[in-house]
């Protein structure tokens, strides 16, 4: 067990439940600590259901091309704890996170908290003490009540796409959720909003009047579309005509005009167009239609096979993965199998359906050491019932081999997806760790 693996120990044993929305517990420790939530470089927040992850990674590619110093902050990790705090590009060290962790721990004096709420904590901690020209601070879960949403005067607020997604604790209506999302907007900063449903967009408009925070909209106040394989962005400032994005799939569009759309709107920031285009093709965020091209897990797999990772979990997310792997379909046809590790608390046969018809067949795997899994027979019943053909097996090894045991010819095109955690886990075992 890791330094940083003790302290986390510890501090579940504070306050053993996992998510429990509050920003009370957290500004108390803030103040502990000396508020370094105001001593903070200017802040970019980003909420949303799902793309925050993408977007904020476009947000870091593109500023970083045009010479800015990042931090960055966002979660859950996928193989490390430190993936979740970047300092200026780089991941932060065992030894300074373990230190601030420390730091808030002794600052806290045994008080209930969350482990993301001094998590949270550490970072704000780490981002403060280090000089930067811009921190990325993706919300944790919702908005008005993260751990994050300790910020008052961001440099922009936005809003990726909202779905149906933690009913249990932001609501069971989009119109809800929406509501929860739309708390980090602040008063007369802009917030830059994804095309939304109707009834969501409406809960945003109506925060965002009340706050006088400019709007700008996806689809009415600039748009980023595919044309001859390029992202074309237009706004009032003109047009853009860029390559298109490194990170694979149409909604990668989407996520991509976001981000151009934030930092377009504060002129502050000065973004050189060259900027915009060194970005699009050096944004990296591992587990999104992730190509593995080597390691232990692409040696498993049938000769001649790809080998693909999506941590997407959810019914929209899974919609964006199933128009991603049709696209490569229609460039290269071959038979495609899932891998499907999934929580008990997500949506199985509503992300699942997104695939049928266009799968071949899935393999159900377990997901050791997760909160709340779906055991890998559960996840293939739910696969069954939609018409789905499906097996299970005990774990990632297990489930390649029964792939090479299909004889698919041409050799097939394998996705693992269903979960975050999943993802972590093959990350790890194949030997390509997010740096």
């Amino acid at each position: 067990m890791t330094p940083i693996d003790s302290i986390l120990a510890r501090l579940t044993a504070l306050h053993p439940k996992r998510i429990d929305l509050s920003l009370d517990r957290l500004q108390q420790l803030l103040a502990a600590l000396g508020h370094p939530e105001k001593k903070l470089p200017p802040v970019i927040h980003v909420a949303g259901t799902n793309g925050k992850g993408s977007t904020v990674a476009f947000l870091r590619a593109i500023l970083e091309a045009a010479g800015k110093r990042v931090h960055v902050y966002t979660s859950p990790h996928l193989a490390r704890f430190n993936e979740r705090f970047r300092l200026n590009g780089a991941l932060v060290s065992n030894d300074e996170l373990a230190g601030a962790m420390e730091e808030c721990e002794r600052a806290n004096k045994d008080a209930p908290i969350t482990v993301f709420e001094i998590t949270t904590a550490a970072g704000l901690l780490l981002f403060s003490r280090h000089p930067a020209d811009v921190l990325l601070l993706e919300v944790g879960l919702g908005g008005r009540l993260d751990a994050t949403n300790v910020i008052d005067a961001p440099l922009a607020t936005v809003i990726t796409r909202i779905s149906m997604d933690h009913v249990d604790f932001l609501g069971d209506t989009l119109e809800k959720i929406a509501a929860e999302k739309a708390g980090i907007l602040k008063r007369n900063v802009p917030a830059i909003i994804a095309a939304q449903h109707g009834d969501v967009l409406r809960v945003i408009e109506r925060q965002a009047a009340r706050l006088k925070a400019p709007l700008k909209i996806s689809g009415e106040d600039f748009t980023a579309t595919e044309e001859r394989g390029r992202l074309v962005y237009q706004d009032d400032n003109g047009l853009l005509d860029l390559p298109a994005p490194k990170l694979y799939g149409r909604h990668q569009f989407e996520n991509a005009g976001l981000a151009i759309a934030t930092l377009r709107a504060i002129p502050s920031l000065k973004i050189p167009a060259a900027a915009y285009e060194a970005g699009l093709v050096k944004a990296d965020w591992p587990a999104r239609m992730q190509r593995l091209a080597q390691g232990k897990l692409v040696d498993l797999a049938p000769p001649g096979s790809e080998l693909w990772l999506d941590g997407g979990h959810n019914p929209d997310g899974g919609r964006a993965i199933a128009a991603a792997l049709a696209d490569l379909e229609e460039r290269v046809s071959r038979p495609l199998v899932l891998i499907v590790g999934m929580l008990a608390t997500k949506d199985c046969e509503g992300f699942l359906r997104n695939f049928t018809g266009l799968a071949r067949r899935m393999i159900a795997v377990p997901i050791p050491g997760a909160d709340k899994p779906l055991t890998a027979e559960a996840v293939a019943d739910c696969a069954r019932n939609i018409g789905l053909p499906a097996t299970s097996r005990d774990n990632l090894s297990e489930a390649l081999d029964a792939v090479r045991k299909l004889d698919l010819e041409p050799p097939p095109r394998i996705l693992i997806t269903g979960s975050l955690y999943l993802a972590g886990d093959v990350l790890r075992e194949n030997g390509t760790l997010p740096s």
